[in-house]
């Protein structure tokens, strides 16, 4: 992660705001920096991604999470994202990311997140995520199990958030996924 100070920053800080549910909301607010933003003037659009890892950071903090991750020495990776943008968050302006945990299924956490200013989306996104541990993959059932959770009645996965991860999944990183554009590339 490039934005390694305001990571350490927000680390510090969410220590100091209310605690959160895990499967609540976590609003964290924010201002776009000159290094967020690109020739256009507005986040450039990767940017987004990584001001996203800054908000499910914020709730697993301070939703008490991001310790038990850590004494486990689990490590959070992301399998898949897809974003959405509706307007652009130019330079010196607040927003907050707003994340919560849209859904579970048998191997992965989607986390739906936003980006708000004026009350208004301005982005919005879907993230799915798996905790590593020194054996591999850890199980949702080991992680809910270690934070002393359950997950809500109703917090469904969407359809489309299944059909999309089922048509857009690489094959595992044990199993082999050649590349062949090369052969077609014009020279």
């Amino acid at each position: 992660m490039h934005m390694i100070f305001r990571l350490w920053l927000m680390l510090l800080k969410a220590r100091r705001r209310p605690q959160l549910d895990l499967f609540g909301v976590g609003s964290l607010p924010m201002r776009a920096l000159l290094t967020d933003i690109d020739i256009a003037g507005h986040i450039n659009n990767g940017m987004y991604f990584s001001i996203f890892d800054l908000g499910r950071f914020d709730l697993m903090v301070r939703a008490g999470s991001w310790d038990a991750m850590r004494r486990k020495r689990w490590t959070p990776v992301v399998q898949a994202e897809t974003i959405t943008f509706r307007k652009s968050v130019v330079f010196n302006q607040r927003f907050s990311v707003e994340t919560r945990i849209a859904g579970m299924d048998e191997r992965s956490i989607y986390f739906e997140q936003r980006i708000v200013a004026d009350g208004e989306v301005y982005a919005s996104a879907l993230i799915c995520t798996r905790l590593l541990g020194r054996q591999g993959p850890v199980s949702n059932e080991e992680i809910l199990a270690e934070l002393g959770v359950e997950v809500p009645a109703g917090l469904d996965l969407p359809e489309w958030a299944t059909r999309w991860r089922e048509s857009t999944a690489l094959p595992g990183a044990r199993k082999p996924a050649p590349h062949s554009w090369a052969a077609g590339l014009r020279r």
